[in-house]
């Protein structure tokens, strides 16, 4: 049966299967067979590539071809993919009524995958031309997801529990530790006395587990800094911050551009933080570095 695209449908459409494809990413990790890097990546994280990112995509591509035929589509290995050339389009439409894209990370935080560490992701989001109208990020190994709607807040649940049993997000004060994403690490000395800083760059190994830009919404960080917030994940993270309550802005302190400004389906530089304070600690940090 075929159905109009609205995100409240692609969602419920699309969870269940996103269930499984949690549990498959858990039950086959320990075995799980590496791809061959993909090429011209811009470093090792984005470069990793596994058999549970091509099986978990097309699972998602089979699903939307089958029921919204006529949705937009752009998954993150689409270049691997038999059923791109099948979508309508791999990019943003030029409408804010109906004329979806769906983006999805299959396995965000592939590295950490391969490494055996717990902190990856599933993420699907419902862009229109002009912002994010839905988010889902799913843990599996954790077994928790939070989603959003725009404008309707984040809600948290367990991966037993269906959308609607799931409960609005409520923000603890997090220990003040911040997350600077790849290309960032710069911003280490200016800001460890405010902060315990984890840089993805520096402090990450195969025996050493950190947390994901997750870390914002589970309780583990305060803040995070990214020079380039992809639409299928850091971007999709920053909405969920926002919508629960996170203060979001570019590395200049301005509010992200509409995404239809942006180019090569990514944010130039996200600030995500918990509270405005932090938030204004790391912008100065930015300014002193590029002063």
């Amino acid at each position: 049966m075929l159905l109009s695209p609205t995100p409240q449908r692609i969602l419920a459409t699309l969870f269940p299967l996103l269930q499984s494809a949690a549990a498959y990413a858990c039950r086959i990790q320990a075995q799980i067979q590496a791809q061959p890097d993909k090429g011209n990546m811009p470093n090792f994280f984005a470069a990793a590539l596994s058999d549970a990112d091509l099986s978990i995509q097309t699972l998602v591509e089979v699903a939307l071809l089958g029921v919204f035929p006529e949705v937009r589509f752009f998954g993150e290995e689409y270049e691997q993919s038999f059923n791109t050339p099948y979508f309508r389009s791999i990019e943003l439409g030029a409408n804010l009524d109906d004329d979806y894209l769906v983006t999805l990370d299959p396995i965000d935080g592939t590295r950490f995958y391969l490494d055996g560490h717990s902190n990856f992701q599933i993420i699907l989001a419902v862009l229109d031309a002009v912002k994010y109208q839905a988010v889902l990020a799913i843990s599996p190994a954790k077994g928790e997801y939070f989603y959003s709607f725009h404008g309707q807040g984040t809600r948290q649940g367990t991966l037993d529990q269906p959308l609607e049993a799931c409960q609005p997000l409520q923000l603890s004060p997090p220990p003040a530790t911040v997350l600077l994403g790849v290309g960032m690490q710069h911003l280490a000395e200016r800001l460890q006395d405010q902060f315990t800083v984890i840089s993805i760059a520096q402090d990450y190994g195969a025996d050493t587990a950190i947390p994901n830009v997750n870390g914002i919404l589970s309780g583990e960080l305060s803040a995070a800094v990214l020079a380039a917030g992809n639409w299928i994940d850091g971007g999709a993270i920053a909405f969920l911050a926002q919508e629960a309550g996170c203060w979001v802005s570019d590395l200049q302190g301005d509010p992200l551009p509409p995404l239809r400004n942006c180019k090569d389906k990514r944010f130039q530089g996200i600030i995500i933080a918990t509270s405005p304070l932090e938030h204004q600690q790391i912008l100065e940090a930015i300014r002193s570095t590029t002063s």
